[in-house]
């Protein structure tokens, strides 16, 4: 029998970026309404989906002209709900999905996220997972009362202190603490409650969590870092890696660094899959899945797609000069402490030395922003294929994030109607959920 993949659907932006103007996307409804994500959960839960997954920003983008303007028009990553109390109520209305949701280790406490997590997990019965990033973006910063980003390599020892600090406390109380005995009164035995006296480079935190163990005790830990300081990082703690990269030469690399990290922590590599990022449409033909792609071309005009990619990377394309090479803008992107990772792809496309004026540079924009480069669209046995070759060139371990439907929720039912049947017919994907909690779904080790 072949591997079988895992498949999850990340909804971070399926209003964003004009997306939600697409012909029948989010018709008659307006994000957030809690409607389209129930309709959505049930649908992914019907193709027997790993788990959604919520990405997180909390600053409207506001690098480009330095203003919040172009965000705020044309709706580039912004508007967005803390998603917790959606997944606190979705969880009831589903039995089987699990739920990924992100916070910054950069500016939250662990204490607080180690026990949200923990409530969420309870109120899920054990389908949490928790989203762990090193955010990069000035106006999330700004928010949190930093006036710059914090350096890349001490992002990721506070991320990785931070990590410690929530397995620590999710430690602190025994799987059988509570007794609840109503002859003795007894609660819980004291024993079993202990305090962790945590004391490091960024946190104090003396515990023990004040909360009863969840079903899981600890959420799934997802991590994205995709840098060589970040790979190690996300080799240290990760059940679960999210990749960022599409082109497979990149994804091999990952896979191959990511294998030599988890070997030098000790770490089993077989045991640690990668859910690599992807955009695909999937169509009843090839033609008619290549024409809705082609639809992307029209949603964001210049100044929106800059606004966005500014954001991320931290450098203002309002600034750019009239002719430039890509490695003189890629130096400054770095030595800005933000995400190099869109620019790494036009980069790779483009070369670094090759020169651009500022209107083809902006040109190239919109096919990031909108997600066309790197959108799969064919039929469900073409995506199919895709996705085979993928999975077994990258070490059979992980799967796809699903990323961002471009019509909602047209683009989750064709996966669900369309290619989740294929790729069951080929062995490459469950026809039903084993087990309970979310790491039994995605086969990841009990917390211990």
């Amino acid at each position: 029998m072949p591997y079988q993949m895992s498949l999850a659907l990340d909804l971070s932006f399926s209003h964003h970026q004009g997306r939600w103007r697409l012909p029948g996307s989010w018709s008659g409804r307006d994000f957030p309404d809690l409607r389209m994500y129930r309709e959505l959960l049930l649908a992914a839960e019907r193709g027997c989906l790993d788990m959604v997954f919520f990405g997180d920003g909390t600053g409207i983008p506001s690098t480009y002209g330095a203003s919040i303007d172009p965000a705020v028009e044309w709706g580039i990553g912004f508007p967005r709900q803390d998603m917790s109390p959606f997944i606190a109520a979705l969880a009831q209305q589903t039995e089987h999905i699990g739920f990924g949701l992100t916070y910054s280790s950069t500016f939250m406490h662990p204490f607080y996220v180690s026990r949200l997590l923990n409530s969420l997990d309870i109120v899920t019965a054990g389908r949490m997972a928790f989203n762990v990033v090193t955010s990069s973006r000035g106006a999330d910063a700004a928010n949190y009362g930093f006036d710059e980003l914090m350096e890349h390599d001490a992002r990721y020892r506070r991320m990785e202190e931070f990590v410690a600090v929530c397995q620590e406390l999710w430690r602190s109380v025994d799987r059988d603490a509570f007794v609840w005995d109503r002859e003795t009164g007894m609660v819980a035995e004291p024993g079993s409650i202990r305090a962790i006296d945590h004391q490091g480079e960024f946190f104090t935190v003396a515990g023990p969590l004040n909360s009863v163990p969840s079903p899981q005790q600890a959420p799934v830990l997802i991590q994205a870092g995709g840098s060589p300081r970040g790979i190690r990082a996300s080799a240290g703690f990760a059940d679960v890696v999210f990749g960022g990269a599409f082109a497979e030469a990149d994804r091999v690399r990952h896979r191959t660094l990511l294998d030599q990290e988890l070997l030098a922590a000790g770490r089993d590599p077989s045991r640690v899959g990668i859910l690599w990022d992807l955009h695909l449409i999937v169509g009843d033909t090839p033609d008619d899945a290549r024409r809705r792609k082609e639809q992307l071309a029209d949603l964001l005009p210049p100044e929106a797609s800059a606004a966005q990619f500014a954001h991320n990377t931290g450098y203002d394309f309002a600034q750019l000069p009239a002719r430039f090479t890509l490695a003189e803008l890629q130096a400054e992107v770095i030595a800005k402490q933000a995400s190099p990772m869109g620019f790494r792809d036009l980069v790779n496309e483009h070369g670094a030395d090759t020169e651009l004026s500022r209107e083809e540079f902006f040109d190239a924009l919109w096919k990031v922003a909108t997600g066309y480069e790197h959108t799969v669209a064919g039929s469900a046995a073409e995506v199919a294929d895709y996705l085979e070759e993928s999975y077994e060139s990258t070490g059979s371990r992980g799967g796809f994030m699903i990323a961002h439907p471009q019509v909602t929720p047209r683009d989750l039912i064709d996966v669900v109607g369309l290619l989740v049947p294929e790729l069951q017919r080929r062995g490459r994907f469950r026809t039903r959920y084993d087990g309970t909690t979310l790491r039994d779904t995605l086969g990841v080790p009990a917390f211990a």
